[in-house]
């Protein structure tokens, strides 16, 4: 396994903004794992100079003399909060999981702390020798176009960190390292965040999509939905006329309001004795709804004494003992 140097880490937007909230909200420092994938990067070999000889587009790269000219990207996909290492930084094999999908590697991983500097401590440096010199945890290279492909270890590390001092605008601040086998030591490494900000908008510019979708009716769907919503308030307007319909029929006691209609104008005088049988028989039901208010009055007047001898019985027993 050869300690191939990774030109820069590519960290998606969404992974780098969940972190940052993990971070944010744990009342103390966190570590984790971080899960992506190492890819080579080919440089073209396609020259527009007549003059020079043309060459094939495949070249064969031999890991052992060219390893310099290879660029390696690191992509960070997803992360895993996890405490793995003792204090002393001595990693657990034991303890850390398999990657959460079949095509992610476990890249290496990251420490976040509040109010410290944005260097690596020696308890990080331990953490990240440990775990880059576990054999198990290499994986391939994609792209790689020697046969097998040549092999990577968990050698990047994440560290975040928050001002030192309180600032009105509260920041974070991140930076990545590549932990170097050979040389036994930090590489400071640049910071992709894909997916934010104006400069990732080129990746679309030459996008056509393999299965177009179909033309949507929208002015059909919106004319669909008016329609719905017009007859729901339709039937909710009738609903409610016929429930105050309702109402005035049981008041008016069998006098709807087509009955009620003609006892005003030149027929008025044919419906008067029904106009006082109308009024006879709200006067009883004024006269009966009287009784029931008499009856509830001296209900709560019965209740009140009943309290009131309660609470004098409780005020004599009291004062007894």
């Amino acid at each position: 396994m050869e300690d191939l140097p990774i030109e820069k880490i590519a960290i998606s937007g969404p992974t780098l903004a969940s972190l940052i909230q993990r971070f944010s909200s744990s009342p103390g420092p966190i570590d984790g794992l971080l899960f992506g994938h190492v890819s080579l990067l080919t440089p073209s070999t396609l020259s527009d100079d007549s003059s020079t000889p043309s060459t094939s587009t495949s070249t064969s790269f031999l890991p052992s003399s060219s390893s310099s000219s290879l660029t390696l990207i690191a992509t960070i996909t997803s992360f895993l909060s996890l405490s793995f290492s003792s204090p002393s930084g001595l990693v657990n094999p034991l303890v850390l999981p398999p990657p959460p999908s079949s095509h992610l590697s476990l890249l290496g991983w990251f420490s976040a702390r509040r109010r410290s500097p944005l260097r690596p401590s020696l308890r990080e440096f331990s953490a990240s020798h440990s775990l880059s010199s576990l054999p198990d945890l290499s994986f391939p290279i994609l792209n790689f176009p020697s046969s097998p492909p040549s092999l990577s270890s968990p050698c990047i590390f994440l560290l975040l960190s928050s001002p030192i001092h309180d600032q009105s605008i509260h920041t974070h601040e991140y930076r990545a390292y590549q932990f170097r086998s050979s040389s036994v030591s930090f590489d400071p490494k640049s910071i992709d965040v894909v997916n934010i900000g104006p400069a990732f908008r080129s990746h679309y510019g030459a996008f056509s999509p393999n299965a177009p979708f179909p033309l949507l009716p929208c002015e059909l769907r919106n004319s669909m939905i008016e329609d719905e919503k017009e007859e729901k308030e339709k039937e909710e307007e009738r609903l409610s006329v016929t429930k105050d319909q309702t109402q005035l029929d049981a008041c008016a006691e069998g006098f709807e309001v087509g009955r009620l209609s003609k006892l005003m104008g030149n027929e008025a005088a044919n419906y008067s004795a029904g106009l006082e049988d109308l009024y006879e028989k709200m006067l009883a039901k004024i006269e009966t709804l009287a009784r029931q208010v008499e009856q509830s009055s001296a209900m709560v007047f019965e209740q009140e004494n009943h309290n009131r001898k309660l609470r004098y019985k409780v005020a004599r027993f009291a004062g007894s003992e």
